[in-house]
């Protein structure tokens, strides 16, 4: 009868209008859900009914109601909100962030869009599930080696020593200076020169020496330097003892430039590499390709350094890190040298929409999305990494509330054809009285 298949019918609206508004329920919940991609129920009319005679004859078809034909996630970008916390990431663009780990008791791999990211106390960057996030390791050298993804453990590096190999020294003296009467000795370096400067430099163990070097006028546009340190930081050498490590000549023309320098010495650090190589660059002198006036110089002006410069390090206990659009790590140290770390992956999918949500903010690879192809940010369609970010919700409550009030007016619509189709039905019921 015409009348039951309206009950039926109008239940298909019910049910269709109920599962519309938990949809819209579901979007205006996570409004505030970090990462979050709202989703819309998507229907279908159901199966028709020919009626007597059939389509051919005028009879026609008869629809049984609706069906929900698939909820579709909708992966637009959401916006943007600065946090200033170095390990909070957003994707600007497409793209899913990888993590990996144990989740509703299933091990795997996931994918999300929420980056709110710490280091937890083994060093390793995870989500705040204790997920691990994946990525590119880095060597010790910071140099990202090959495509292999794995977890990134960024919290717990540290920065080896480096031995000091070149000092670089620019400075000026005094061309009318005099040769001083004192004679040279390192016990009484400060009387026997005319002008000194000290530098830091560092053995193979990251140890700091303080290198003191003592220029002496010697004649015209002649002089001398001598390299001390103390001997207690020296193989066989004694503790409070000013001892002699390098020395040379410098030579200079009526024009104040350098015109040749030479230099010889030992450096034999207590405990470190020995002998440990240590080249002075006092500038490079005219007698070659040299203009003789970027290091040492000599003229009427008063003896004074304007640069010293080595190139070593201790070594260095990681203090911070930042990650940049590409999703490298960088720690900087404590010893005020910084190094890549990692780099943080990216994946992507031919059809994302059709990822399965598995709570937590993370998704599950699925046949109809495609395999996870998994680079470097800012790559292929990968969308560049926002550090001190977050991406919101991309839920718009304005909209939702029309969903939502076109849901209940659905709802009280279908309603009316039961309750209609009903009151015909009593009114059946009365014939026979």
């Amino acid at each position: 009868m015409s009348l039951m298949t309206a009950l039926y019918t109008g239940a298909t609206g019910l049910e269709s209008s109920s599962l519309e508004l938990s949809v819209v329920g579901d979007n205006v919940a996570n409004a505030n859900t970090i990462g979050f991609k709202g989703s819309r129920a998507a229907f279908a009319d159901a199966m028709a009914q020919s009626l007597i005679g059939g389509a051919a004859t005028g009879g026609g078809q008869r629809g049984l109601g609706v069906k929900l034909q698939v909820v579709q996630k909708i992966l637009t970008q959401g916006a943007l909100t600065n946090t200033g916390l170095a390990t909070d990431l957003a994707i600007d663009g497409g793209g899913f962030f990888v993590v990996k780990g144990n989740h509703a008791g299933a091990e795997g791999t996931y994918y999300t869009r929420a980056g709110q990211f710490t280091v937890d106390e083994d060093g390793f960057l995870i989500n705040l599930q204790g997920l691990r996030v994946q990525g590119h390791p880095a060597d010790a050298t910071g140099q990202i080696a090959g495509a292999s993804v794995g977890d990134l453990q960024v919290g717990n590096a540290s920065n080896a020593p480096l031995a000091s190999r070149s000092i670089t020294v620019r400075a000026n003296l005094q061309a009318d200076a005099t040769t001083p009467t004192t004679p040279w000795s390192p016990g009484a370096a400060a009387a026997a020169s005319n002008h000194s400067t000290s530098v830091t430099v560092y053995d193979s163990l990251g140890q700091a020496h303080q290198v003191d070097i003592y220029f002496r006028k010697t004649g015209a546009g002649a002089w001398e330097w001598h390299a001390l340190t103390d001997g207690g930081g020296l193989t066989g050498g004694t503790a409070g003892a000013p001892t002699e490590i390098a020395t040379g000549t410098l030579t200079y023309d009526a024009e104040g430039r350098l015109t040749a320098a030479t230099s010889s010495g030992t450096f034999n650090p207590l405990g470190a590499t020995n002998p440990q190589a240590l080249a002075f660059n006092f500038g490079t002198p005219t007698g070659g390709s040299g203009t003789g006036l970027d290091g040492i110089t000599q003229f009427a002006g008063a003896s004074a350094t304007s640069f010293v410069n080595q190139d070593g390090y201790a070594s260095g206990d990681l203090s911070r890190i930042s990650i940049d659009g590409q999703g490298r790590v960088v720690g900087a140290f404590t010893n005020g040298q910084s190094r890549i770390l990692g780099r943080v992956a990216l994946a992507s999918f031919e059809a994302p929409d059709q990822l399965m949500r598995k709570g937590g903010n993370l998704f599950s690879e699925m046949p109809a999305s495609g395999p996870a192809v998994v680079g470097a940010a800012s790559t292929a369609d990968r969308g560049a990494i926002i550090a001190g970010a977050l991406e919101q919700s991309n839920v718009d409550l304005a909209g939702e509330f029309i969903r939502m009030i076109a849901a209940q007016r659905g709802f009280q619509a279908n309603s009316k054809t039961l309750t209609t189709a009903d009151q015909l039905l009593a009114e059946l019921m009365t014939i026979k009285r």
